[in-house]
């Protein structure tokens, strides 16, 4: 699983003219997740992002988390596109919508973030701060290892 994570004065997004949701100083995130992606890391990469120290202390220095900023999260299948070969993207290493969008609810749920549609064709505007951008990534989880004998 991977997001696109931008420092945002404000950001909103549309479908069909229709303004879903909107938000002001905070976070826009752009999710992807990967075939055989879980719940554990979905809760995983949330919590990183809530964590992530990129906003401005009183010094001026990315020091500061999420706390009570916004949070507008996007699906982004397309964060797994492969280019390595020719010019058309590949999507092989995209969930699936059935797989993906169960995570992408519960990613958003433990940021309580504003949503755009999933799998809808969306119109997002943003006024990016900094810019501050991050690709952030967590590592699938491990299954535990059998019990020593």
């Amino acid at each position: 699983m991977r997001a696109l994570v931008q420092r945002v004065r404000r950001a909103s997004v549309e479908v069909g003219g229709a303004r879903v949701g909107a938000i002001g100083p905070g976070l826009l995130i752009w999710l992807g997740v990967r075939r055989g992606d879980t719940a554990v890391e979905a809760d995983r990469l949330a919590d990183k992002v809530r964590a992530l120290r990129i906003f401005a202390d009183s010094e001026g220095r990315l020091a500061e988390p999420l706390g009570d900023r916004e949070v507008l999260c996007i699906s982004q299948f397309t964060l797994y596109g492969d280019t390595r070969r020719g010019n058309r993207p590949s999507f092989g290493e995209a969930a699936p919508a059935a797989e993906a969008e169960p995570l992408y609810e519960r990613f958003c749920l433990r940021l309580g973030a504003q949503r755009g549609r999933f799998g809808a064709e969306m119109e997002v505007e943003s006024v990016n701060h900094g810019p501050v951008s991050l690709l952030v990534e967590v590592d699938r989880a491990k299954p535990p290892s059998a019990p020593l004998r």
